[in-house]
């Protein structure tokens, strides 16, 4: 298969952190690839044709990443992984980043030992129902059967969302996102719950999308994003600077279609910095001077990349919502490129 890596039975044991942590860059740069940990196959954030060829907003992410280090943004293995072995691939080397349905935690912060390099998508938990239940709030859903990923923190929201609400439900455990749409169309489960983009994905899938309904809840917050192992801050910084320098195009007006041309100098400080027209700040990271240059024209802006693969005119249809720039009332926020 062209450019992807399937994971099964990793066979990992007795690797650790600190064995693949170090020297993230070079041993890309050596392998002339960078190793994308993506979800399995969500419509609009990363899924592959019958060809192989990837495409999606976590897709995007991972190409913008390969261009900013390599200078191609096609120099990418996608590996999917499963919500069971996500974790696995990352720590034990087998990808370099992970960029798919992810939420920073605490635990996974500290305990697990993974620096989330900031935040791609502001989400939170919802339930997806058919119309024909015939409920409009998540506080109707009492001795439902409900659809959860197992091991997840999906599943304690639910577990903390019914227990406060007084309410009961008994659990169809599922493994992934194929295995939750599955079940939940051959009526096993009433319900399913998880993050709202990927209730929205889902969703986009069905013969009849109408016919299934987001309920309003939300019940958690879910600031999803890339993550690499601890241990290696340089590689941090290019990721996080990577995903900064797309949120900073969009709020700067640098677009795909025209970034080539303000490369060459504008009248804003920030923009030349950003795009390596000044300063040295490709060369604090260890790249080139155009490196964010290059990400922006892997795929384009943090607008662009929302916009064609999981925007309203899309099949997934969000509206930015909280994921819109600061200064149009969303949370998105780059810090200054200085």
């Amino acid at each position: 298969m062209k450019g992807t890596v399937l994971l099964g039975a990793l066979g990992v044991a007795g690797l650790t952190v600190g064995a693949a942590a170090a020297g993230t860059l070079d041993d890309v740069q050596a392998r002339g690839k960078l190793n994308c940990g993506v979800s399995e196959g969500m419509v609009g954030f990363a899924a592959s044709d019958a060809n192989d060829n990837w495409s999606g907003f976590d897709v995007g992410i991972c190409r913008a990443v390969a261009a900013a280090v390599l200078g191609d943004p096609s120099a990418v293995t996608f590996i999917p992984t499963s919500n069971k072995i996500r974790f696995t691939a990352l720590a034990s080397g087998q990808i370099d980043v992970l960029a798919r349905n992810t939420t920073w935690t605490f635990s996974r912060d500290v305990d697990q030992q993974f620096d989330f390099a900031g935040i791609n998508y502001y989400d939170g938990q919802g339930f997806l129902v058919p119309k024909a239940l015939g409920v409009s709030s998540a506080k109707e859903l009492n001795g439902r059967t409900l659809c959860v990923q197992v091991g997840t923190t999906t599943e304690l929201n639910v577990m903390d969302y019914f227990r406060k609400n007084n309410m009961e439900y008994t659990t169809v455990p599922i493994d992934t996102v194929a295995d939750a749409q599955t079940r939940y169309l051959a009526g096993e489960c009433e319900i399913y719950s998880s993050d709202a983009s990927q209730l929205a994905a889902i969703r986009a899938t069905f013969e009849n999308p109408k016919d299934h309904v987001v309920l309003p809840e939300i019940i958690s917050k879910e600031p999803l994003g890339p993550l690499v192992r601890h241990g290696d801050n340089h590689w941090g910084d290019i990721v996080r600077w990577t995903l900064n320098a797309l949120i900073a195009a969009e709020e700067y007006g640098v677009t795909s279609a025209n970034v080539e041309e303000l490369s060459a100098g504008t009248d804003s400080p920030e923009i030349n910095r950003l795009l390596g027209a000044t300063g040295s700040l490709g060369e604090m990271l260890g790249l080139n001077a155009d490196w964010a240059k290059q990400a922006i024209m892997a795929g384009g802006n943090y607008g662009e990349l929302f916009e064609k693969n999981i925007g309203q005119n899309t099949p997934v249809g969000l509206s930015r919502g909280l994921n819109a720039q600061w200064i149009d009332g969303g949370l998105l926020y780059s810090p200054p490129f200085r």
